[in-house]
């Protein structure tokens, strides 16, 4: 039953010596997906330097008070409304209520009995007393 390189079996399918099954060029859709999974491993690795590289390098060129809370600067000689504002946290529309209710809580944390600057206290009771007489108007 010997054929030439292989084995006939019933029904006319030659096998192969090796592996006794016949050759088929069909390959599963696991081994497939394995393949396509492992080339673009290949690509995201040899992508991953150069594009890390330019992530780097954009984010140390955005300037670091994007990412505060906080703002940063001095007092300005005459203190304005916008600067009121910010140093009590509140929107420039806001009531004469919130206004005191702002002012309290940055007093409690900043008072100089507990600890607080007295020049941060003057400033914050100065951003108070603009913002009060802006609101009587």
């Amino acid at each position: 039953m010997a054929a030439a390189g292989g084995v006939t079996v019933e029904g006319g399918d030659l096998m192969r010596y090796a592996e006794y099954s016949p050759k088929t060029n069909v390959r599963s859709d696991a081994e497939i997906d394995r393949q396509l999974v492992s080339i673009s491993r290949r690509y995201a690795f040899q992508l991953w330097k150069p594009l890390g590289q330019v992530f780097s390098e954009k984010v140390r060129k955005m300037p670091t008070l994007a990412f505060s809370a906080y703002y940063k600067g001095g007092f300005e000689q005459k203190m304005s409304k916008r600067e009121a504002c910010l140093v009590l946290g509140i929107s420039p529309t806001s009531t004469k209520a919130k206004v005191r209710e702002a002012h309290r809580r940055i007093m409690v944390l900043n008072h100089p009995d507990k600890g607080g600057s007295p020049y941060l206290a003057a400033k914050i009771n100065e951003a108070k007393d603009l913002l009060d007489k802006e609101t009587r108007r």
